[in-house]
């Protein structure tokens, strides 16, 4: 671990406990405009990193892959390379009294510190009645209580302090390819399950492409969290593969 470094990542709620479930290993965020890769029409590639050009010519069939090689190998990669964590960002509450101030688990007062204080995660607090999230009363991150239901302010992943951090990721592989490029057996390890299919098949933007259903989950997801186009324009992307570290 020696020059390892750690940095935040985000993810959503289903993408947390698809991280939890082991169903998800692996992330695909698009490259920076800035670091978008060209091909030209004559095979040479051009790809910017650490803002300095480089160039270079692939055979027919392979500039692709030659210039995502290249990209990947250039260490401009803003989630780390291989040997690097990543600890991830969620939203998160911390529990308190009715006076707002915050408690342990104990209902002890906690002044001060906030690290003292109980902490919940909404990913792992399914909706309960009334629109409350239900708090497990067993989980790995609290103690055994009685159940109870949560209808205070939760806080944005954004905003999560690495302290509060549950979940610690160590990146085993880093790679460049062009979104679509995405196989079926990758969509399922970036979390893509049956229901997450079913939400997005009528309106996943590759329904119409002879694709594994997998991959029009993936794709659906893709647009829904990067907006309408996102699939289409087939971007580069970093793909992160990683495992989870175990404390």
């Amino acid at each position: 671990m020696t020059g390892a470094k750690e940095r935040p990542i985000l993810f959503s709620a289903p993408m947390v406990r698809a991280i939890l479930e082991g169903r998800k290993t692996v992330t695909r965020r698009a490259v920076k405009a800035w670091q978008q890769p060209q091909i030209e029409d004559d095979g040479s590639w051009f790809a910017v990193a650490q803002r300095h050009p480089r160039w270079g010519f692939g055979v027919s069939g392979d500039d692709a892959k030659a210039c995502g090689a290249e990209l990947a190998r250039s260490g401009c990669c803003p989630y780390g390379r291989p040997s690097d964590r990543l600890w991830v960002r969620e939203t998160f509450a911390l529990l308190g009294n009715e006076d707002g101030c915050c408690i342990d688990w104990q209902d002890n007062l906690v002044k001060g510190d906030e690290r003292g204080a109980a902490r919940i995660y909404r990913a792992s607090c399914p909706p309960g009645d009334y629109g409350l999230n239900q708090i497990p009363a067993k989980a790995e991150w609290k103690p055994d209580t009685e159940a109870m239901e949560y209808d205070g302010a939760w806080r944005p992943s954004i905003h999560m302090p690495r302290w509060a951090s549950r979940i610690l990721l160590g990146i085993t592989e880093v790679r460049v390819e062009r979104l679509q490029d995405i196989t079926g057996d990758q969509a399922e390890a970036e979390g893509v399950d049956v229901a997450m299919c079913q939400l997005y098949l009528k309106s996943s933007p590759s329904r119409f492409e002879c694709k594994e259903a997998v991959i029009h989950g993936f794709a659906g997801l893709w647009e829904s969290i990067n907006g309408a186009g996102a699939w289409d324009a087939n971007p580069w992307v970093w793909v992160v593969e990683f495992e989870r570290v175990m404390p």
